[in-house]
């Protein structure tokens, strides 16, 4: 069942998460960043998605 999605779709769910965080922090500074939590936990859900794609490659 671990390779059900294949490399292909879970690399672009790697590039799409890398592409929302971006999203996320691209017009704010390190500052507003620290201050606002809702950004933080959406940038850490987005990098749990990159670390649970990146574990199931082949």
């Amino acid at each position: 069942m671990r390779n059900s999605l294949g490399d292909k779709a879970r690399l672009q769910h790697i590039y799409d998460a890398i592409l929302e965080i971006e999203l996320y922090v691209q017009k704010s500074s390190y500052e507003v960043f620290q201050s606002n939590t809702m950004m933080q936990f959406a940038c850490i859900k987005q990098l749990e998605i990159i670390g649970e794609a990146a574990n199931h490659l082949t």
